[in-house]
């Protein structure tokens, strides 16, 4: 049976495949048939309906087209009818449409209600409900489908409110939660919605959850309608702890005052963000200017012009979780049930960052996987960020995305969001961010990314100065209730600087009591957090020591408030506008009010909160603690309980390397080897530490490099902590990865040793065994022993089961098979060089890993240029750089430039090559030198610069014997012999080439 989904997505499926992937046109022409059943229409009407701008003629043309890939899909003429020039569809048995279950059961459930048949309307509601996974067609605007949609929405909300009604006066609460929660995901600007769910939380007891249900409640309506909560609304919950007042911050759509400037700024690059011109809109200024209030004024501002709105803040501290911002804008109400109509390729990696998203199959636990696959895995970054910008787009809409505190941005969300802008991913498109100026330095991540967004022509930085005496006045006096006088605005403005934070807490407590100087701005918020109650300060306590949202359930674990007690503080913090709701949890209004409560805390009470947050994280996410691993490792360091938090960040150090994070695992592995540095000498610490660096090195692999610096201390480490502990398998892969960086950094001698050493360990263990064989191969070829090295490649593709390399991030035995054929050309061995690249390029498609055909493209490319084959070098080097573009590969991507610099050659080829030589050399890749400088010296020579290709020839030379690169030595000298013999320019007015190949000299049997 085939099923058409059209709630939440738009797909067409049997047996659970995917059969309309790709017909997107015939797709929407089956749901127009299908949403207007039993009804015949003009085939004229519906060609004019979905190509409107298109002649009679095409528009027919095109009907037919797309009527003949509907009955292929269909797999025949089934639901379609034609008759008279029109078209139409009659249900079928043979297709499933979720629509139809939903109108069905809703129509069941109202004909039950209307027979007072409650068991019978619960049954066909909830039926219904179940059917209704998102809104019509998400993504598609055209005109026909926009009243449908809006009809088949309100038909589900006011479902959802007679359903959750009925639960209640079944006597069900618990059953009537679902419908309720169902109720605002459908109607997320809906107050009526809001009340239906605090009025089940309220009969389930759950006060506190029936608080924040309000609280949220009224955020969005001051967010997104700039109006305060209707009377029905209060008076629900005039019994809760607290006190209620009539809309208690209304007017949010107003300009902000004193933002004028900034406003049409932002309103500006909205306009054009929303017309197709993407844009980023960076707010600049001081802690407490203001930058957060004008930022949520655009986001009301673009809500109420119909843009998805997502919001997401960073935390100090927040480089320990990857990707957070970006998970926060994907959980955004009206985006996250759009994400479960994404394909299913997109779904799968989206779940691996919400794993709450559901479906099947369910994503691999991040730390259950093997962590030190970041190498083999490393080329998947670039799918995983392509699926997160489908997520951001899948809703089809103009989206604005907030982000607050970029200066805190985690470097993945920072290298991401660069992705985002950079590809064409999601038109219409906006991001509009905070970030603190001063004393704040943003990293060198997010740097990064504002000038790649400079470079394209999106960054438009908006500074946020400070209020002046006229606007602090105006500000004040919107608190005051009335005007401010000139010396009271004058004495404000001279106490906080005109910053609003400051001028807004300074107007709540004694104004004459506030600050004279400016830089003692932060005793205002300190006076304001000491004239809390006392359970208010104990909320407040836990809030700023947790360092971010604060879900209801561990307010209630980490203070031991009574229920009542704890409703009371925590609405008391929200009227003062203290703290905000986030989600399902709370958080300070501004980060400067946690600072500050944080600051009055003495250590033993810090070190006491500390305690009882990683305790209740521990418990509330006892059966998947991997979520919050991180925060439970910094929970647990700051509680002084070293061997839980160390235990903690290896586990984010795992879950950050399951997302292809790993700067953001290297970060949380550094502050694990920080924690082991403090412990006592002795076996266990050694062992500790061993376990750290091994996680470590693939990783630092990944990002920098086999040549690295601090990879290779730290396999330098691993070696001597390996040899300590007896443990020969870590010893054997430490010195697989230590040749490595040994080899590409050209220390080919040392590089040599370390292999021979590995090779004698992996006795036992075929992969470790077939690592050493390489290392030694590819060694031995470099001095000039292509004999030696044939016979050890050999053993990797012909004795050991074929597997990936952990350490090399490649299908080893493809790997090897390609290296191997530059000994066998070396050797004399031209069709044995032939046979082996062949067998590699063809493994290295099945394989299905590009880093392992890249590398294999890579020593092929460099294969054809030994044997003079210009087309297969250019068609090998086409592919291989639009691989290493597309997956950021530098080192083999620098193989690329260089040999389509010798192909390009004159000019631009010169400085191509000159250029990924400087790149090469400052990454300290510095093997193979000898060779880049004699194509360097050919591409000079065929310039007419004798003189410098020679000069690239003797540094060549010297290379070459300074770090026994042998393997080069006779053809560098056949080269400079061929180049001192060069006369005058040839009357074909080209200089010949002086590369040496096999087509100008006899085979080089012997380079040693």
């Amino acid at each position: 049976m085939l099923q058409l989904n059209l709630l939440g997505e738009q797909r067409l499926t049997e047996a659970g495949a995917d059969v309309g992937a790709g017909k997107i046109r015939a797709l929407e022409l089956l749901a127009y048939l299908v949403l207007h059943p039993d009804r015949l229409v003009a085939r004229l009407v519906v060609a004019g309906t979905f190509w409107p701008e298109s002649t009679d003629a095409q528009a027919l043309t095109n009907l037919r087209r797309e009527l003949h890939n509907l009955r292929s899909l269909l797999g025949g003429p089934r639901g379609l009818r034609a008759a008279g020039g029109a078209i139409g569809w009659v249900p079928d048995a043979a297709v499933r449409i979720d629509v139809q279950d939903f109108v069905a059961g809703n129509d069941a459930a109202r004909s039950a209600a209307d027979r007072a048949d409650a068991p019978a309307f619960l049954r066909h509601a909830s039926s219904a409900l179940a059917s209704y996974r998102g809104e019509l067609m998400p993504g598609s605007y055209a005109d026909w489908v926009g009243p449908l949609r809006e009809s088949l929405q309100g038909s589900c909300s006011a479902l959802c409110t007679r359903a959750t009604t009925a639960w209640l006066v079944a006597g069900q609460a618990e059953r009537a939660l679902e419908p309720a929660v169902q109720g605002i995901r459908v109607s997320p600007l809906s107050e009526k919605a809001y009340r239906d769910l605090i009025r089940v939380q309220l009969a389930l007891g759950e006060h506190a959850a029936a608080m924040h249900s309000y609280h949220s409640c009224c955020q969005m309506l001051e967010r997104e309608l700039g109006v305060g909560p209707e009377k029905d609304t209060l008076a629900l919950v005039a019994d809760l702890p607290g006190e209620r007042t009539d809309s208690p911050r209304a007017g949010r759509l107003e300009i902000p005052i004193g933002r004028a400037r900034e406003m049409a700024g932002l309103h500006a690059d909205w306009e054009g963000a929303a017309g197709g011109r993407n844009s980023v809109a960076l707010l600049t200024g001081g802690p407490g200017v203001g930058k957060t209030h004008v930022a949520e004024h655009l986001a009301a501002w673009a809500a109420a012009r119909g843009a998805l709105v997502a919001r997401a803040r960073c935390f100090e501290g927040g480089e320990s979780i990857a990707l957070a911002p970006v998970a926060a804008w994907l959980q955004t109400s009206e985006l996250s049930p759009v994400l479960r109509g994404l394909p299913a390729r997109i779904q799968r990696d989206v779940r691996r960052l919400l794993p709450e998203l559901g479906g099947n199959p369910p994503p691999q636990p991040p730390a259950t996987a093997d962590a030190t696959r970041a190498m083999v895995d490393a080329w998947q970054r670039f799918g995983y960020f392509e699926s997160l910008a489908r997520g951001i787009s899948a809703a089809g809409r103009p989206t604005l995305l907030v982000l607050d505190d970029l200066q805190w941005c985690d470097s993945e969300t920072a290298a991401w969001v660069s992705f985002l802008f950079a590809g064409a991913y999601a038109p219409r498109l906006m991001l509009v961010a905070t970030m603190r100026t001063g004393s704040q330095h943003p990293s060198a991540a997010v740097r990064a990314m504002l000038a790649s967004l400079q470079r394209l022509g999106l960054l438009h930085e908006i500074p946020v100065a400070p209020l002046d005496e006229a606007d602090t006045g105006a500000l004040a006096g919107t608190l005051d209730g009335g005007p401010v006088g000139a010396g009271r605005a004058r004495m404000l403005r001279t106490a906080t600087g005109g910053y609003p934070l400051f001028i807004i807490q300074a107007a709540r407590i004694d104004a004459g009591g506030a600050p004279g100087e400016h830089q003692e701005l932060g005793a205002v918020l300190v006076r304001r957090i000491a004239t809390l109650g006392r359970a208010a300060r104990v909320v407040a306590n836990v809030v700023a020591a947790n360092g971010r949202e604060t879900g209801m359930q561990m307010l209630g674990a980490a203070t031991d408030l009574a229920s009542s007690d704890l409703v009371e503080a925590v609405d008391e913090l929200w009227s003062l506008g203290i703290l905000v709701p986030v989600r399902s949890g709370y958080y300070f209004a501004h980060r400067l009010l946690a600072d500050a409560t944080y600051r009055l805390l003495t250590p033993a009470q810090r070190w006491l909160l500390h305690r009882r947050i990683a305790e209740t994280l521990e418990e509330l996410h006892g059966g998947d603690p991997d979520a919050v691993a991180a925060r439970l490792a910094e929970q647990h360091a700051l509680a002084s309980n070293p061997a839980r938090a160390l235990h903690f960040r290896m586990r984010a150090g795992a879950v950050a390397v399951g997302v292809f994070a790993n700067a953001t695992a290297l970060d949380s592995y550094r502050q694990a080897l920080a924690i082991v540095g403090a412990m006592d000498s002795g076996g266990v610490r050694d062992a500790a530490e061993l376990d750290v660096r091994r996680a470590m090195s693939p990783p630092l692999t990944a990002l920098h490099g086999y040549s690295c610096a601090e990879l290779l201390d730290n396999l330098e480490r691993s070696v001597v902590l390996a040899e300590g502990l007896g443990r020969p398998d870590v010893l054997a892969a430490s010195l697989v990865g230590l040749f490595c960086g040994r080899y590409v950094q050209g220390r080919i001698g040392e590089a040599y040793d370390v292999g021979q050493r590995a090779l004698e360990l992996g006795v036992g263990d075929g992969a470790l065994v077939a690592q050493g064989h390489f290392a030694v191969a590819g060694a031995a070829l470099a001095l000039g022993r292509p004999a030696e090295a044939i016979e050890h490649f050999a053993s990797c593709y012909t004795v050991v089961t074929p597997g990936y390399s952990t350490v090399l991030g490649t299908r080893i035995e493809i790997h090897a098979r390609a290296w191997a054929a530059h000994a066998h050309w070396l050797a004399g061995d031209r069709a044995g060089a032939r046979r082996l690249a062949t067998e590699a390029l063809e493994r290295s498609v099945a394989a299905a890993h590009p880093y392992t055909r890249a590398v294999a493209l890579a020593y092929v490319a460099l294969l054809h240029q030994l044997d003079s084959d210009a087309e297969g070098l250019q068609r090998v080097v086409k592919e291989l750089t639009t691989l290493c573009r597309r997956y950021d590969i530098a080192y083999y991507g620098q193989w690329a430039e260089i040999f389509t610099g010798w192909s390009t050659g004159g000019d631009p080829g010169i400085r191509g090559i000159r250029a990924a030589l400087r790149t090469l050399t400052s990454q300290d890749a510095l093997v193979r030198m000898p060779y880049w400088h004699s194509l360097l010296a050919d591409a000079l020579a065929r310039d007419h610069q004798r003189d410098a290709a020679l000069a690239e020839l003797h540094t060549a030379l010297a290379l070459a014997h300074e770090r026994r690169e042998i393997c080069w030595v006779g053809q560098l000298d056949r080269q400079r012999e061929l180049l001192g013999q060069m006369g005058e320019r040839p009357a074909n007015g080209r200089p010949p080439s002086v590369v040496v190949t096999t087509t100008n000299h006899d085979p080089p049997g012997s380079t040693s």
